[in-house]
């Protein structure tokens, strides 16, 4: 089990820097990614659908023998968290909790902001996620569509992308956040223009970062870690769109360990 890879899924390219804090946070374990860009983006579909694709992708991983899965997918976590965890056998994690409570352990005044695409935004999962939060913390939520759109036309500076930060976090500086959650994983690729938008004073909190920390502790309590007596680690990256099209863009997300990507085949293609 140790020797296992972890089962990283996202509806896209976003998840990769998920993917890219664990390999940094955990630099002996082996991640297997699974975005599912043929049926991308899942923040405008029924929340129906984005449960059955979404088992469908972690059914996939499941079938690799990973041995513990990341939910890299904001939709996802909130259509189908409770399901995967009472389907599988082996730890899930999501990205939205994790990032709460690092929020929750930054913030000095409790004013925390959240920026998220439109769909993240509206199924207040984040919002939620602070429920059991003590009354003195206040959350502003804004949504930030443009972003990913951006990121993935490798657009991370320059003044389109300053000026639509600075449209975009108006809000969130006028309600004197201290800290902020991106509540997107495209997002860390924009911490520059974040961090100079809204000053040093404001504490950055990465949904990505914060969920690979979250894993160590998972593999560390049910002690399976991956040692380094092992040897080197096995990356593999696979797609259920088109392989040639993925590579560049999840290159751009994640580094040279991308060398290879293969065709996942879920749902009817799989059976």
């Amino acid at each position: 089990m140790q020797d296992s890879p972890v089962g990283v899924f996202d509806s896209g390219f976003g998840g990769l820097t998920v993917a890219r804090a664990v390999m940094d946070q955990m630099p002996h374990e082996s991640v297997l990614y699974l975005g599912d860009t043929a049926r991308a983006p899942y923040g405008p579909r029924p929340i129906a659908e984005v449960r059955q694709y979404a088992l469908e992708c972690l059914d996939r991983l499941v079938d690799h023998g990973v041995k513990a899965l990341v939910i890299a997918c904001n939709s996802a976590s909130a259509a189908m968290l409770a399901d995967a965890r009472e389907r599988y056998d082996v730890p899930v994690i999501e990205v939205i909790r994790p990032a709460v409570r690092r929020s929750m352990a930054a913030t000095h005044s409790g004013r925390v902001g959240v920026i998220s695409t439109q769909a993240t935004h509206q199924s207040r999962a984040y919002l939620d996620a602070f429920a059991a939060a003590p009354p003195t913390v206040r959350v502003f939520s804004q949504p930030c569509p443009r972003f990913v759109e951006f990121v993935e036309a490798g657009v991370t500076s320059g003044p389109d992308v300053l000026a639509t930060a600075r449209d975009y976090l108006a809000p969130l500086i006028e309600a004197d956040v201290d800290t902020l959650i991106l509540g997107c994983t495209h997002y860390p690729l924009l911490w520059s223009v974040l961090q100079y938008v809204l000053g040093e004073q404001v504490t950055l909190v990465s949904s990505a970062e914060a969920t690979a920390t979250e894993l160590f502790r998972v593999l560390t309590d049910t002690e399976t870690l991956r040692p380094e007596s092992q040897g080197e680690p096995s990356h593999q990256f696979l797609t259920t769109g088109d392989p040639h099209g993925f590579t560049p863009l999840a290159r751009r997300f994640l580094g040279p360990e991308v060398e290879h990507v293969g065709r996942a085949y879920v749902g009817r293609e799989g059976e």
